[in-house]
């Protein structure tokens, strides 16, 4: 019988590996699998794992259901507590959210308590969905001087890359528990340091880590190889000492005072995280553009996460609930309002409704009046606003080609619009967002006015969170009075009632040619020789510093590289070729023994083929976005 574990604090996980026996380590993976599947729930909310006749370990969790200290993990056994028992139940139980700094003595009326480092992780991994926001009104002040890192920070930063590069050499083969440990060792020192984004991403890296080797479902390659780039990126250059605050992180979010804020709802959206937290954020828009949100995101998953669309809104006493707020506003005085846009409920705070407007009118017209090419390569001019490039909405008219594949394909209405892939905001069955739009697969010539988020990672691809019909044409939705113009994908289930008649589709589907087949839609990266690179990489994450350099024995770097060079691609060529040179490098002294032992060359290699392989795929998805007259996308970087 199967029994929900409670999450586990990665520094008492790693404790209880690094004290074990060099023998010892190497029974614990064997001893961690199936361990989940022994456990038993006791009355006292312990969790309780039999190992034999004489070894009982019992997991206590605290009062917020997590185990955070060594003395809550007890075993019967002789060796205890440093014995296998104890670290395999460890091992079994998920990794919970690292715990919270020190809390401050008080909390002025402009900043608010935010989540824990590794809670903010957590919220991280929902990121995409709590999202958000852009520029800021009112100028910017001065630029303030940027700290040096301190003599600890360097030394936990360097840690957490040699921990990071033992993992990636490792790879998932390899990668057991107690490489896992290694690197929460790492993480937990980059907390008590002060780089919390460098332990996010450690986190990040060893949850990928587990679902691949548990061969989870939800697991994905290319997800678990962006998390290794990420680690090694922000942990190699914080190692060099360089002190950019966007490297380090925060583990509290500052609220500024915003004086008074007139804003109006836009849509609202479910928020699921792969750590147990659910609930909801609204995004809003002020009448000079300036993009804000109110978030509810609480531990509760899924559950949370649909009830939470209509919980109130908790924010200077409004009286609205997400949904209200979604189609209305509020006028609020003496607002708090973080870096990135969310409003924040301190003291002295009040809220007054406002009245809602259909996106026809009001602040959110621009949204849909840009080009979405525009609105994706002002995403990608600045690099340093990387978080805001993955959150920020967009808007766009489109009509409906139909489903290909997973996605359901639409072209952009406007002449010589670029053919774009909607797919899922939150995919999960229990949300309507994946029904929601098979039905509107359903209406090839549809006319749809779409406001989503772009995924940078696909070719042309938008996630939609709202919909809505298109001013003026027949051939659209017909929503209820009470939407205003809008339905959330992620609340509300499109209805036969809410769709047009067959017979007011236009003969002709869109503006200049129409829709092809969805077959012949265009797509650069799949088109490109740079799959041959990614694949490389991925290699590595899956089977280790051993499966790259096999890759380059005998003719296959030819067989590679040739078509990378022939492509023009030649830098990508290079750097793979340098990546299974470096992986095969091996020297020896006269005794056979490892002369250069050290995994650092090799993830230095392999983090400049990823870096590379980025920024060209991240060229060939900006490309995609702009349509030449005949309909087809560039596909140079």
């Amino acid at each position: 019988m199967s029994t929900e574990l409670p999450p586990v604090a990665p520094e008492v996980l790693a404790e209880a590996v690094e004290n074990l026996t060099a023998r010892l380590r190497k029974k614990l993976d064997d001893a961690t699998a199936g361990c989940a599947d022994t456990a038993v729930r006791e009355a006292d909310g312990s969790v309780t794992f039999r190992f034999g006749e004489d070894a009982l370990v019992t997991l206590r969790p605290g009062p917020a259901g997590t185990v955070t200290e060594a003395g809550q993990a007890t075993c019967t056994c002789l060796l205890a507590p440093r014995c296998l028992h104890r670290a395999a139940a460890l091992g079994a139980a998920p990794l919970a959210d690292a715990a919270p700094p020190e809390p401050e003595p008080a909390v002025t009326a402009g900043t608010e308590q935010a989540t824990a480092a590794g809670a903010a992780e957590s919220a991280e991994a929902s990121a995409s969905a709590e999202a958000g926001s852009a520029e800021r009104a009112g100028p910017a002040g001065p630029a303030e001087p940027v700290p040096a890192l301190t003599a600890a920070q360097l030394g936990a930063a360097a840690a957490l890359w040699h921990a990071a590069a033992e993992a990636l050499a490792a790879g998932v083969t390899a990668g057991g528990a107690v490489v896992q440990a290694e690197l929460l060792r790492a993480a937990h020192t980059a907390r008590l340091a002060g780089l919390p984004r460098a332990e996010a991403a450690a986190l990040r890296v060893v949850r990928g880590l587990r679902a691949a080797r548990e061969r989870r479902t939800a697991h994905r390659l290319g997800d678990l190889t962006g998390s290794f780039r990420e680690l090694l990126h922000t942990a190699g250059v914080l190692a060099s000492g360089a002190a950019d605050p966007a490297l380090t992180g925060t583990s509290r979010r500052a609220y500024a005072a915003g004086g008074s804020l007139q804003v109006h709802g836009l849509c609202r959206e479910p928020v699921l995280s792969a750590t147990g937290y659910g609930g909801v954020v609204t995004h809003l828009l002020a009448p000079d553009g300036s993009r804000y949100s109110i978030s509810d995101v609480r531990p509760g998953g899924l559950a949370r996460a649909r009830g939470a669309g209509r919980a109130s809104v908790a924010l200077g006493g409004a009286t609205l609930d997400h949904a209200g707020l979604a189609r209305g506003g509020l006028r609020i005085v003496g607002a708090t309002v973080s870096a990135e846009g969310r409003l924040g409920a301190g003291r002295g705070v009040k809220a007054t409704p406002l009245p809602g407007a259909p996106w026809t009118d009001g602040p959110a017209a621009p949204l849909f009046a840009r080009p979405a090419a525009e609105a994706v390569a002002a995403l990608l001019a600045d690099p340093a606003d990387a978080a805001d490039t993955e959150t920020t909405l967009i808007g766009c008219d489109v009509v409906v080609v139909g489903p290909a594949g997973d996605h359901l394909l639409v072209r952009e209405a406007r002449p010589h619009g670029p053919l774009l892939r909607l797919l899922p905001a939150h995919p999960h069955p229990e949300l309507p967002h994946t029904e929601n739009l098979r039905r509107i697969a359903a209406y090839p010539g549809l006319r749809l006015r779409v406001l989503g988020r772009p995924d940078l990672d696909r070719a042309a691809t938008l996630r939609p969170v709202a919909v809505g019909p298109v001013p003026g044409e027949p051939y659209t939705l017909r929503l209820p009075e009470e939407w205003l113009g809008r339905a959330d994908l992620g609340y509300e289930r499109l209805q036969g009632e809410h769709f047009p008649p067959p017979d007011t589709a236009a003969p002709a589907t869109g503006p200049g040619p129409g829709p092809e087949p969805a077959s012949d839609a265009p797509d650069p990266l799949a088109d490109s020789p740079l799959w041959r690179v990614r694949r490389l990489l991925e290699t590595g994450v899956a089977g280790g510093r051993r499966a790259v350099a096999e890759a380059a024995r005998g003719t296959a770097p030819l067989a590679a590289y040739g078509p990378l060079r022939r492509a023009g691609l030649t830098g990508a060529a290079d750097l793979a070729a340098a990546l299974a040179a470096e992986a095969d490098r091996r020297p020896r002294d006269a005794f056979g023994r490892l002369a250069d032992p050290s995994p650092d060359g090799y993830a230095w290699a392999w983090l400049a083929a990823a870096t590379h392989l980025a920024g060209a795929e991240r060229s060939l998805v900006a490309a995609s976005w702009t349509a030449t007259p005949s309909g087809a996308t560039s596909a140079a970087p």
